[in-house]
């Protein structure tokens, strides 16, 4: 949750090594330490994608749980995960330090995927097998309580811990440079660009072959296989313990948030002051006064026997001479202009989610077979993640160069525009899942033909080739658009939407399934209609995009009308440095 140039203000005596003494760069941080935190990044996407990319399979096929049920234990966990990323920046800006907090949070990884090994690898923790389990009234029996809470018991001690480590990960690997050194600055760019090379090779090989390890060898063996690679990536962690770089924990703006908030509320019968100048430290605020969510400014009106300097550092909740600073209210201001558009990216999120969810399920029942090789359900990922990394590369060299010679626009298309191009593709991608899903069925119910598995490609397509946009336009714009100071609360805030998108997934098939009596989402999907789901989701899609559409036409940004070469070129090295570096270190 801390962008790559966040510290660049940063006082250096915050940065220490392991005994608290000013840093020798000869014998600490640089590549020496920012090789050994790679490993951390590369087994979380090797235990995370090895498990969402896959599991709906196990809980259908093994465990004998009804499809949307089993859709909606994938989403949550998701959902959980990313939400507890909050958390884990929380826990590392206030007190722990990103050191500690990656360190805990690994280990309780590790921790968690060793028991989801144990869970799928223990014949008692499974029903007994049957093949009867797609069919609408089987004699299956599901999971019991007791085999369901040890799994969820696994599972979301894996989303805490993975959590902690995506908050942050990838800002621990960026402490272990000084972008006050040339060289060191350089050496960071090449960092994020390895992060991100892990991110993607943890990915695929998540989806390529530990998913057919889960196939085709064993549940056991495949989830085995990460929890070593874990174990052993924390093992490594620790062994370089003496030679990384510290950063002191600076305090979390969500302490600053829940500051404003609460003082807001307590003072609410207070009257205004006669004129803003009479706010609290109004004259040294760094930040203009504005009109907008006025009621905020009450957490700003002076007492008689202030407590709090002007960062609002002194003092404890509850005390009543206790008063913000206009900064404070007007950082937390810039951050409720975000919502509108924060709540329009959500559904974005959901349509990602099928993915994971009722595709995988879809391909169970389509030919897989490529001569006498199985393609497995959970490798269709592969697709998602080849079009992500090839579309990303081409806007940042064809397009973006393209688009700035006919909009003289410096970004080449604004961070609104690339969340705008998202969304339409998340709808295409829809509009491609029903109409493949009905084909799907119609040979299946009509003709005893199975389809060929490769016609869900182009929905995987269309789903990456958004995600390369709107992934990129959301971090954007939520750290552009952020208060200074607030840029790490920005990515919390942009990592909400991932898990809101997956929460919202799981609400939209319970009302569906309790609407239709369970008419469209069936455990044999031939009996059911979930290309109705699919379309239905396409026209929130169209409803979502016209709001989106909306918004956006009245945000204004921050930074606005770069007339001249130096402004230009400011804005470009801003990017470069607090943009392209995060999105290069924080994945889905």
């Amino acid at each position: 949750m801390v962008s790559a140039g966040a510290y660049a203000d940063d006082d250096n005596s915050s940065v220490v090594d392991f005994n608290g003494n000013p840093v020798d760069k000869s014998k600490t941080g640089g590549w020496l330490g920012a090789g050994l935190i790679l490993g951390t990044e590369l087994t979380e996407r090797i235990c995370v994608m090895g498990i969402s990319m896959n599991l709906v399979t196990y809980l259908v096929g093994d465990l004998h749980l009804s499809t949307s049920r089993s859709a909606n234990i994938v989403t949550n966990f998701m959902g959980t995960l990313n939400l507890l990323a909050l958390l884990g920046g929380f826990l590392a800006d206030a007190k722990l330090g990103r050191y500690l907090t990656v360190s805990i949070f690994s280990t309780i990884t590790a921790m968690g995927v060793s028991l989801l090994t144990i869970a799928t690898a223990m014949s008692s923790m499974r029903p007994p097998a049957c093949d009867d389990f797609r069919r609408e009234h089987h004699q299956c029996i599901a999971a019991s309580g007791g085999q369901l809470a040890m799994l969820f018991a696994s599972l979301y001690t894996v989303a805490l811990g993975a959590g902690g480590i995506k908050a942050n990960v990838a800002g621990y690997g960026s402490d272990q440079f000084d972008i006050r050194d040339p060289k060191e600055e350089k050496a960071m760019i090449f960092f994020f660009n390895r992060f991100y090379l892990c991110i993607s090779l943890g990915s695929l090989f998540s989806v390529t072959v530990l998913v057919y390890i889960q196939d085709n060898v064993g549940r056991g063996w495949g989830y085995g296989i990460s929890a070593a690679t874990m174990v052993i990536a924390v093992l490594v962690l620790l062994a370089g313990t003496p030679r990384y770089r510290y950063r002191r924990p600076q305090g979390s703006p969500l302490t600053v948030i829940w500051r404003v908030a609460y003082l807001a509320w307590k003072k609410r019968k207070l009257p205004y002051p006669a004129q803003p100048s009479q706010l609290n430290d109004y004259h040294q605020a760094k930040v203009a006064h504005t009109e907008q969510f006025r009621c905020l400014d009450k957490a700003a009106i002076l007492t008689d026997k202030p407590t709090s300097n002007e960062e609002g550092s002194n003092g404890r909740i509850g005390d009543d001479n206790m008063m913000s600073t206009v900064t404070q209210v007007e950082e937390v201001k810039m951050i409720l202009k975000l919502l509108p558009i924060w709540s329009t990216c959500i559904l974005f999120w959901t349509v990602y989610s099928q993915m994971t969810t009722f595709s995988v399920e879809q391909a169970t029942y389509m030919n897989r077979h490529i001569g006498s090789f199985v393609f497995p359900s959970g490798s269709l990922s592969f697709f998602l993640f080849i079009t992500i990394l090839l579309v990303t590369s081409l806007n940042e060299k064809l397009l973006v160069p393209f688009a700035r010679k006919f909009t003289h626009n410096v970004q080449g298309i604004t961070s609104l525009q690339r969340v705008a191009i998202g969304l339409i593709f998340s709808m295409l991608a829809m509009v491609a899942s029903a109409v493949v899903e009905k084909k799907r069925r119609d040979f299946s119910v009509h003709h005893d033909t199975r389809i060929s598995v490769f016609w869900l490609v182009p929905q995987f397509f269309l789903v990456g080739a958004g995600e390369a946009f709107a992934y990129v336009g959301q971090l954007e714009f939520f750290i552009r658009e952020a208060p200074e100071r607030m840029k790490s609360m920005s990515t919390g805030l942009f990592l909400t939407t991932l898990s809101m998108g997956f929460f919202l997934s799981s609400l939209l098939v319970s009302l569906v399934n309790k609407a239709t009596n369970g008419g469209w989402i069936k455990n044999d999907l031939d009996k059911g209609r979930l290309d109705y789901f699919y379309w239905m989701l396409a026209v929130l899609g169209v409803l979502n995009f016209i709001v989106f559409l909306v918004i956006a036409s009245h945000h204004e940004y921050k930074v606005q009308n770069f007339s001249s070469e130096n402004q230009a070129k400011e804005l470009d090295e801003w990017r470069d440095e607090n943009v392209d570096e995060i999105i290069k270190g924080i994945d889905v």
